[in-house]
């Protein structure tokens, strides 16, 4: 499954396949018919207090990974992780995110996730 994850605001690439954004949260100074993105799927993005508590901060990227493994046991989440493992195995997978330090996102941490089967 070749999932990838980039930033929102990057315009896409050619081999990019199903775009999905994975934040909670609309990007800032986004508009959305510029957004150019084929599904929005808020249901698989950590909580609110998970995202606010890791802050993207390197140090805290260990426990982050493990609450965030946590809450993508919960049905509703689960079921999402599940939906975007469908459309990885159609083919190629991009997972978007608004943060500017996108390989310490979750949509990375997904993309590995995804990636590993």
């Amino acid at each position: 499954m070749a999932v990838t994850c980039r930033r929102i605001h990057a315009a896409p690439g050619p081999d990019e396949g199903i775009r999905v954004l994975v934040d909670r949260l609309w990007p800032r100074g986004l508009k959305k018919e510029e957004a150019g993105f084929d599904e929005w799927l808020r249901a698989v993005a950590p909580s609110t207090e998970l995202r606010r508590w890791y802050g993207h901060d390197p140090e805290r990227a260990a426990e982050f990974r493990s609450r965030y493994r946590a809450e993508l046991t919960e049905p509703e989440r689960a079921e999402a992780l599940d939906h975007l493992r469908q459309l990885a195995a159609r083919g190629p997978l991009t997972l978007l995110t608004a943060s500017r330090e996108v390989g310490i996102s979750h949509a990375a941490f997904l993309a590995e996730l995804l990636g590993t089967g």
